[in-house]
C-alpha cells in the first residue's frame, strides 16, 4: 500500500512493502499541537501496521516519537518553520542471515542547528557504524545527575533507557539537525505484536 497524504499544506508519505516493512514520514507545525498530533499519527501508523496500541513495540517507540518531536518543539523551534518525522521499520538479520528481529527508526528534523542535544560516547560499534559519523547519544547518564533536581531534561534520558541507539547528524539539504533513535525488537516481542 503506498499513499500521499496531505494535511495542512505539508506532504506526508506513508508505504509499507508486502512482508510489513514500512515508512511513514509528515512535516508538522512546531508547536505543541503538532508535537501531540506527530506523535498520535506515529502511534497510529504503527497499530496499522499491525503493532497494537497497547503492545510494547508501540508503547515504546511511540514514547521515544514524544520525547523527540517535543524536545524539536521546545529547543529547535524557528518561528515559521516545521518539523519533520520520519519513521522505518527494517527487518534486521542475524549472522545467519535469518530475520530475527525488527529495527523501528524515528528521526525528527528541524531548523535549528545551534541548539545539539548533549550527547556521549557510542555505545556499541554496531551503534556506531549505524549512525555514519553521527554523534550517538548514550552518555546522558552524566547529565542526568548534574540536574537531577532539573525540571526538564529528562526526555532524552527516556529515549535512551527505550532505545537501543540514538544520536545527532546535521538535517540533509537544509539547515538545522536530525535527531534519530532506534527501538529493535526482538523476535519473541514481534511474534506477539
Amino acid at each position: 500500500m503506498n499513499s500521499t497524504v496531505r494535511s495542512s499544506g505539508a506532504i506526508s508519505r506513508n508505504s509499507e512493502t508486502a512482508a510489513g516493512i514500512g515508512e511513514f514520514g509528515m512535516r508538522f507545525t512546531s508547536t505543541p499541537r503538532g508535537a501531540r498530533l506527530a506523535r498520535r499519527l506515529a502511534s497510529h501508523q504503527l497499530d496499522e501496521w499491525g503493532y497494537p496500541y497497547d503492545g510494547e513495540t508501540n508503547e515504546s517507540v511511540t514514547a521515544i516519537v514524544g520525547e523527540l518531536v517535543a524536545n524539536a518543539v521546545r529547543h529547535g523551534h524557528v518561528p515559521g518553520r516545521d518539523f519533520a518525522l520520519r519513521m522505518t521499520v527494517l527487518r534486521v538479520a542475524d549472522a545467519f542471515g535469518t530475520p530475527d528481529a525488527l529495527r523501528f527508526r524515528v528521526e525528527v528534523s528541524d531548523t535549528r542547528g545551534e541548539r545539539m542535544p548533549t550527547v556521549g560516547p557510542a555505545v556499541t560499534a554496531a551503534t556506531s557504524a549505524t549512525s555514519a559519523g553521527s554523534a550517538v547519544g548514550v552518555g546522558v547518564a552524566d547529565a542526568w545527575c548534574a540536574g537531577a533536581l532539573a525540571e526538564a531534561g529528562r526526555g532524552l534520558l527516556i529515549v535512551r533507557c527505550l532505545a537501543d541507539g540514538w544520536g545527532v547528524v546535521p538535517r540533509p539539504g537544509g539547515p538545522g539537525k536530525t535527531v534519530w533513535a532506534e527501538y529493535v525488537a526482538a523476535a519473541a516481542r514481534t511474534a506477539a505484536h
